[in-house]
């Protein structure tokens, strides 16, 4: 599995019809708040060409991509960290992800109300922020509880409590919290599982109209955002498109002047949000995809595929993507003295072509 991202925002915004591009799952999707209570799960083949160019070459029985998980939740309000809108329950789905893929409105739609009775990129990104430190402070102010009573009897819980208050005075100053300063630090902020430690993207929904020129219709969201990446998508051409074969895709995408659907321009972004990178391997029976963080050592990504692998790793043979695309055989490869022989303390690259070497 890739990653599993949520898909948030206020109602109303595309989150549905996105999810319902995105996976062709069908969930439901309709003109008014909390059309989804019960969150969509979705897992979606991730695009690679990468696997195709592998099938052609070794021509194995069967060609597996690796997988990403969508989660669809409910739409988040005002008050949400207080329960309206259900909004206790769909924070509770929020904390169980990788990441957040915040969808926000751009586009202009009077048969589509905006919850808000405006389209406003920055006041509702500022809504889901605000919801998600409010209900950060909660659980903050939950847990100091707890250490607090706690620290009567065992002053050593003191040192959390410190960390912990400080945590929360910059939550209430409506920051997020910074990185822990040492593992203890970071053991202590994992235990508290905040929404506002999960990496977010931003996919800004636009209409058909502002596809042809994104950038301009991204200020208002990118000036609320920053640095962080926006990826912007019609969810309604995504929708059409997902609906299609592939010969009256490429000519909807074309009409569009698009390079590729949204869904792997999403898929890439979350990658490098989360710092994950793909390996492959091939063979006669199979050609695979797998996903694994980057700077992951040679064994440790032979355990995604087997622990007997990484328990029993001799070596692992290797070849860069890029020269067996270029060569066209493993052989080639070899004569051409580009398969690599590596060891245990080995990074794994994107791209690499792995044969893992393993006695047990």
């Amino acid at each position: 599995m890739g990653f599993q991202a949520g898909i948030v925002g206020l109602p109303n915004v595309g989150k549905s019809t996105l999810f319902n591009a995105l996976t062709r799952a069908h969930a439901a999707a309709a003109n008014y708040p909390f059309c989804t209570i019960d969150p969509n799960v979705g897992v979606v083949p991730v695009p690679d060409p990468r696997l195709d160019r592998l099938t052609a070459i070794y021509r194995p029985k069967r060609t597996v991509p690796t997988q990403m998980r969508f989660v669809d939740i409910a739409g988040l309000v005002a008050g949400a960290s207080r329960g309206e809108g259900l909004g206790n329950q769909f924070l509770a789905h929020i904390r169980e992800l990788d990441a957040i893929v915040e969808v926000v409105r751009l586009f202009a739609d009077p048969n589509v109300v905006h919850v808000a009775g405006r389209v406003d990129p920055g006041a509702d990104v500022a809504t889901i922020d605000t919801e998600l430190l409010l209900a950060d402070l909660d659980t903050l102010g939950r847990r100091l509880e707890k250490l607090r009573r706690q620290a009567k009897g065992d002053r050593g819980v003191l040192p959390e409590v410190a960390y912990l208050e400080r945590l929360e005075a910059t939550l209430a100053a409506g920051s997020r919290p910074p990185p822990p300063a040492g593992e203890k630090e970071g053991g202590w902020l994992a235990d508290c599982r905040l929404l506002t430690t999960k990496p977010i993207l931003y996919v800004a929904n636009v209409d058909e109209s502002q596809l042809a020129d994104p950038d301009t219709a991204l200020v208002p969201l990118r000036a609320a955002v920053g640095d962080t990446e926006v990826i912007p998508v019609c969810a309604a051409v995504e929708a059409e498109l997902a609906d299609l074969d592939p010969a009256d895709q490429r000519e909807l995408l074309a009409a569009y002047n698009l390079a590729e659907p949204g869904l792997a321009r999403l898929i890439r972004a979350g990658y490098r949000l989360l710092g994950l990178i793909t390996f492959l391997t091939g063979g006669a029976d199979e050609v695979k995809a797998w996903t694994v963080p980057a700077n992951t050592t040679a064994p440790v990504a032979a355990g995604t595929i087997h622990s007997d692998i990484e328990r029993g790793f001799i070596r692992a043979e290797v070849m860069r993507y890029a020269d067996l695309d270029r060569l066209g055989s493993d052989q080639a490869v070899k004569e051409a003295g580009l398969l690599r022989l590596e060891g245990r303390d080995y990074l794994i690259e994107d791209g690499d072509v792995v044969y893992f070497r393993f006695n047990v």
